[in-house]
């Protein structure tokens, strides 16, 4: 399977790019850009709708940069320049944000909180998943003899749903708890396995280092994370790119695994119409041993 092509990097070719949600693409590849360019994000993110009413020379001003600056830096996050960014943010109607009440609880203003940042992470997959690497996700599962599931901290509930649910299908799961058990794990993979990795950051060390580990031996390494650009997903062939960084209220990493499972479950469906009667036997086992452990 060949490498991925970088994502959000600036395009030689000079492609179109289908945005549906701004802030959501915007967000997913904020921690790559550094510096003016990291400024010019920021106020694209900022300003959402409001870029329409806005001049590349408007948005330098407020980054404090170059107008050049600014359109280095849509490129980088994957236009063609700042017009493709107004075209992207015309399409897009202004959301209020919910406001809490004076003098309502903690407790409530939590919920509301984190609702919203849910909302707003479940708006954007449309955006960040690629159905193609969807696709090509569930074909190198279906293909595969192995499949190794890993992920640490609060990616591993993440990760133990993916692997209940490929095992439901039909797949030689692996999905090994212990970080040390799953770094072996992925170092005695044969090559026509794939390993699953799971981290919302991309960064989770024992996470990257099992997926390098099953890279090394030729397994597919498939990404399931929230930044497009990371140490994980430059082991990986295929990434699947669901969440982004949300900025409220540092509930990321609670979006973020929602967003996760998400996607898992829509893997879970292409997988199925791949593997056909074959995945439709396995579920009807799976149904039989859950039914007999209900009341």
């Amino acid at each position: 399977m060949e490498q991925d092509s970088p994502v959000g990097s600036a395009s030689a070719d000079a492609r179109a790019v289908d945005v549906q949600n701004l802030a959501a693409h915007v967000r997913a590849r904020l921690p790559q850009l550094r510096d003016a360019e990291a400024r010019v994000a920021q106020v694209l993110l900022d300003q959402g709708p409001e870029l329409v009413r806005l001049s590349v020379s408007d948005v330098a001003t407020m980054a404090h940069t170059a107008a050049s600056s600014v359109v280095r830096a849509c490129q980088r996050l994957g236009f063609r320049g700042y017009q493709e960014v107004k075209i992207a943010a015309a399409r897009e109607v202004p959301r209020p944000r919910p406001t809490t009440p004076e003098g309502v609880d903690a407790t409530s203003r939590a919920l509301a909180d984190t609702v919203q940042a849910a909302r707003e992470v479940l708006d954007g997959l449309s955006t960040t998943v690629s159905p193609d690497h969807l696709r090509t996700a569930a074909e190198a599962l279906h293909a595969a003899s192995r499949v190794l599931v890993v992920g640490a901290g609060l990616s591993t509930a993440v990760a133990t749903d993916a692997a209940y649910r490929l095992r439901a299908l039909g797949c030689a799961v692996d999905a090994p708890t212990d970080p040390l058990t799953a770094e072996v794990a992925a170092s005695l993979l044969p090559a026509d396995a794939v390993c699953l990795a799971v981290s919302h950051t991309g960064a989770t060390r024992t996470t990257v280092d099992a997926a390098r580990r099953a890279h090394a031996c030729g397994a597919t390494v498939i990404s399931l994370t929230s930044y497009a650009r990371s140490p994980l997903t430059e082991t990986s062939q295929c990434t699947l790119l669901a969440g982004g960084q949300d900025l409220t209220l540092g509930l990321e990493a609670v979006a973020g695994r929602l967003a996760h499972l998400v996607v898992v479950d829509a893997l879970a469906l292409t997988l199925l119409a791949l593997r056909g009667s074959d995945a439709q036997q396995a579920l009807a086992r799976s149904a039989e041993v859950t039914a007999a452990h209900a009341y």
